[in-house]
């Protein structure tokens, strides 16, 4: 389970086709610390288990359904992604509870500055459209964002200069591809009205 709070930008060092999926490889720094085999990390929002690691890097086997949900296949040597451990019982919940299983794949179609603010806009596809609500929490690449304002299937989020500075969003420009996860809560939710009716 994560908060998407994102803890630091990563490069993608490797990226080999395996079977159906990828075989990643990220360099990192602050989340190498601690690191073993076995453990789960969140990279752009997708939960992955670690199979290879040294000091500066670490290695995650990426399926085939994880490849086509997400935008971990599109990503090459040299690509920053955003990083975050688990989070520990005892931690603060920064953000909203963020599982790591990307529901979809999102487009940028517009980036606005607003004073020293950038506003997205994203469009979503289908099957997440249900999910939005204004203010709403949804995990973009692993950040935690609150929902502006929602129309069909486009939404806007505001991003502080902070959250530019310290995650990929600070990179991103119309017709980029992101990953999307909606609201655990809300498609709990959602499954526990429709299997009641």
């Amino acid at each position: 389970m994560f908060t998407g709070i994102i803890e630091e930008l990563g490069t993608v060092k490797g990226v080999r086709r395996q079977s159906e999926g990828i075989r990643l490889s990220v360099t990192a720094k602050l989340v190498m610390d601690g690191m073993k085999t076995g453990d789960s990390i969140a990279v752009n929002g997708v939960c992955l288990t670690v199979t290879e690691f040294d000091n500066s890097s670490f290695t995650a086997d990426v399926s085939g359904e994880t490849v086509k949900r997400s935008n971990l296949g599109k990503q090459r040597a040299g690509d920053r992604v955003n990083l975050e451990r688990p989070m520990k019982l005892s931690d603060r919940l920064g953000g909203h509870l963020v599982a790591g299983h990307v529901d979809g794949i999102g487009v940028v179609r517009g980036v606005e500055k607003k004073g020293g603010m950038l506003l997205f806009n994203f469009e979503v596809p289908t099957e997440i459209q249900q999910y939005l609500i204004q203010k709403g929490s949804i995990a973009i690449d692993g950040i935690s964002l609150t929902v502006n304002e929602v129309k069909g299937n486009r939404y806007t989020v505001t991003v502080i200069p902070h959250t530019t500075e310290m995650t990929t969003l600070g990179f991103k420009k119309t017709g980029d591809m992101v990953n999307l996860e909606a609201d655990m809560i809300g498609k709990y939710v959602e499954r526990f009205i429709r299997t009641r009716t």
